[in-house]
């Protein structure tokens, strides 16, 4: 086939040589027809080729194709797919799986030509110190653990639209104190505040939750006490808040990039972690600092100090030594019975305070209708009463760990009429001692299969018995002493 390089080489050499058309021919590396025919029209290869348009196999979609195109006007949403499965169901055995890219490429073509205008984004003049964003996103699929344990969380991100400034931070929930403490704690490792605050639909910051369209009470308080105002986007549609949309993809990758250089995606603590965090964002802002200058040159100061990152409830201990906080239930100290206490509601943790001071601490619960229950806070009652713990309601809150629940098991088996009560010796003296002795010294016990004698246990618990150290005595390499004696007899 004659290329576009062919036919110029051809038309330079008919205008600077004087040569005949063999020779031109021979020249260009052609024939004298094809120099003959390209020389005579003046046109090159790629501008002489037609487009053809017609088919060069059957089409199997022929004979179906008008109903197929009602099946597009009637519901343009319509995947090739499920026109195809469509067409294989009112036409049995007359089209086969491989004939599905011959489909879609018709769809296609149909949409290009005769289908709904599409939506149109259109892009923003970004201006600056005026508009940031924040979302949340799970960082579910990079599948970190803390000391070998899965640790399922997201992530608060936070982003300035005009120098792509991001900050972010581990939360365990969409909740209102998550977005109040990300976003402040952005805001004054910032250094200064934008003018505007898009989310999406976030519950968190709605009245109501998700399917309100007004800002709530404390998430409008939190925009008065910053001066700024608050923006949504339009239900269903992210893009209106695509910066940090796409930082989000752009940091789970860059996050994936680090953790495979790092060699693992386990970290020793929590705080190591949100280091390796602090440190990749670090780095994606240092390139932003000149832009990140104008912003700030622009922007207002921060407040005199930051809002609480916590919601109080003042909430009655009932008898049963526990409290109801945002549609949850915690335990409470069982001496609180009939007083009420204050419940402070952070994004990660619940204080129990009474009388000024903080009585109890547990992890926050994620999501509604569930229960925390500390052990040592009802402890008491139920050694005085061990009939009630069998089947107490929340008797599965009663076991500090899976070893403690093996060893209960245990405990039934052996004697069941006792096991209660001798299950609730145990945890009382792990209360009152140490949990991690006590529980150091049942996995010993179960996994040698020894009984739990309680004082035994006890025994054991209050003079652990430190394991002598692992010595690894390599194996000697023999074949080194075989080419010693074979160079002594030598």
């Amino acid at each position: 086939m004659t290329t576009d390089e062919q036919v110029r080489r051809l038309f330079k050499l008919s205008q600077t040589k004087d040569l005949s058309l063999a020779a031109l021919a021979a020249k260009a590396g052609m024939g004298e027809k094809a120099a003959r025919k390209y020389l005579g029209t003046g046109l090159l290869p790629s501008q002489m080729r037609q487009l053809r348009h017609w088919r060069t196999r059957k089409d199997p979609f022929a004979e179906v194709w008008p109903e197929t195109e009602k099946l597009l006007e009637g519901a343009p949403g319509l995947e090739a797919l499920t026109i195809f499965e469509e067409l294989q169901r009112r036409h049995p055995s007359r089209f086969e799986d491989g004939q599905l890219r011959t489909l879609q490429r018709r769809v296609r073509v149909w949409r290009g030509l005769y289908g709904p205008d599409q939506e149109v984004f259109f892009p923003q003049v970004h201006r600056p110190g005026i508009c940031s964003q924040s979302d949340f996103t799970w960082m579910k699929s990079l599948d970190i653990t803390i000391a070998g344990q899965l640790f399922p969380h997201l992530l608060y991100h936070f982003v300035l639209t005009y120098s792509n400034w991001e900050y972010a931070e581990v939360c365990f929930s969409e909740s209102f104190e998550s977005l109040s403490s990300g976003l402040q704690n952005a805001l004054w490792a910032l250094g200064g505040v934008p003018s505007t605050h898009r989310t999406d639909h976030l519950g968190a910051a709605m009245l109501g939750g998700l399917e309100r369209e007004d800002f709530g009470e404390h998430y409008m308080a939190l925009m008065r006490h910053y001066g700024v105002t608050p923006t949504k986007n339009n239900p269903g549609n992210s893009n209106e808040n695509g910066d940090v949309e796409q930082a989000h993809y752009r940091i789970k990758e860059k996050v994936e990039q680090a953790l495979l250089l790092r060699g693992s995606r386990d970290f020793l603590t929590r705080g190591d972690y949100d280091g390796f965090l602090r440190n990749i964002f670090a780095s994606r802002n240092k390139n932003r600092r000149k832009r990140l200058e104008e912003e700030l040159a622009v922007m207002k100061p921060l407040p005199n100090y930051r809002l609480n990152d916590y919601r109080e409830y003042r909430v009655p201990v009932n008898g049963w030594s526990t409290v109801q906080v945002a549609h949850n239930t915690y335990s409470a100290p069982s001496r609180l019975i009939r007083h009420e206490v204050i419940a402070r509601l952070y994004a990660d943790r619940v204080e129990i305070r009474f009388a000024g001071q903080c009585v109890a601490t547990m992890d926050r619960i994620r999501g509604k209708g569930k229960v925390r229950i500390d052990y040592r806070h009802v402890i008491g009652s139920l050694v005085r009463k061990p009939g009630a713990f069998a089947h107490c309601r929340y008797r599965e809150e009663l076991f500090p760990s899976t070893v403690f629940r093996q060893a209960y098991d245990r405990l039934l088996e052996d004697d069941p009429s006792h096991a209660s009560r001798r299950y609730l010796e145990i945890l009382e003296w792990a209360a009152m001692n140490s949990e991690a002795a006590m529980e150091q010294v049942l996995r010993l016990r179960l996994d040698a299969g020894e009984g739990l004698d309680f004082e035994q246990l006890v025994a054991a618990a209050e003079n652990p018995v430190e394991a002598p150290p692992a010595i690894d005595i390599p194996l000697p390499d023999l074949v080194a002493y075989d080419s010693l004696l074979q160079e002594v007899t030598a």
